[in-house]
């Protein structure tokens, strides 16, 4: 009788200890969802305040009065328009070269055997050791001897000639497709490059999903590539035009923080929509057990 009195002590115990841990992680997490999101929260209500308003102290977490015109003057103060298109042509080109040739070699390395493989793989992933200051100069007199400086080049050759961690993420998974089916293909008569096409990237879905929105936000975002390279104010990026309209309104907050928030948007909305291929082509570990 005393063994069966005392195991539900022992399960509640237990059970106890399970829950605790649990709400122990909410509320870390919670914690630093506050810490990360408080950023954000702060541009938002900056944005939807009036210029007396953002200078009181002490400041206030919420507008008094929701000012939602910010928004549109703050697009009509600068060619904002003329610089998301812009920003929009560059990253739909980047996002292009990076899913298309990345997927391409990813293919190659995983399902092509050839000498020498390993060895050139690992010389594509000793690249991801080298610095991206390192390459700066070079680069830029590398694009300045082929009269690139002030196009659109610069910024969009590059992402047509491979980069070394998608590589490695879209050949993790192309390994967890089967050599049986692409044995099979090759008996139907189908060569690599169909193969590549119309078998291994429909069953890439979440990975070449993830490189494309990685893609979209390392060249929506790109500040340092249109410093160095763009000139003219007519092919000016969001992120240079940012920069440029801070100093033309003379720092007026609630219009550089409406745009700032316009601009942030549309990487929002992608994550948004597409946070479970995200999640899920992100997962290298369940990738690599082909």
């Amino acid at each position: 009788m005393n063994s069966n009195q005392q195991a539900p002590k022992f399960y509640e115990t237990q059970s106890f200890k399970r829950k605790s841990k649990k709400l122990l992680v909410v509320v870390l997490l919670l914690l630093g969802s506050i810490v990360i999101l408080s950023p954000v929260w702060w541009m938002i209500s900056t944005s939807l305040k009036t210029p007396a308003e953002i200078m009181q102290y002490p400041p206030s977490l919420l507008p008094e009065s929701f000012q939602w015109g910010n928004y549109i003057k703050a697009w009509q103060t600068a060619p904002f328009t003329r610089w998301a298109l812009n920003t929009l042509f560059i990253t739909i080109c980047v996002v292009i070269g990076n899913v298309f040739v990345n997927s391409f070699v990813a293919y190659g390395f995983a399902k092509i055997r050839f000498k020498g493989r390993n060895i050139l793989f690992t010389l594509v992933l000793a690249t991801m050791l080298i610095p991206g200051f390192v390459m700066m100069i070079p680069q830029y007199m590398l694009f300045s001897k082929l009269h690139w400086i002030n196009t659109y080049l610069p910024l969009i050759v590059p992402a047509f000639f491979g980069n070394a961690f998608f590589i490695f993420l879209l050949r993790q998974f192309f390994k967890t497709i089967p050599d049986e089916m692409i044995d099979a293909a090759k008996i139907d008569g189908a060569h690599h490059l169909q193969i590549w096409w119309k078998l291994a990237m429909p069953l890439m879905k979440p990975a070449v999903i993830t490189v494309a929105i990685l893609s979209f936000n390392g060249a929506w975002n790109d500040f340092l590539g249109p410093l160095l390279y763009i000139n003219d104010e007519k092919l000016y990026t969001l992120q240079i035009g940012l920069q440029t309209f801070k100093g033309t309104v003379q720092t007026q907050w609630h219009y550089l923080m409406s745009a700032s928030v316009l601009v942030l948007l549309p990487v929002i909305l992608l994550f948004f929509f597409f946070q479970r291929y995200f999640i899920e082509g992100s997962n290298i570990t369940e990738g690599s057990k082909g």
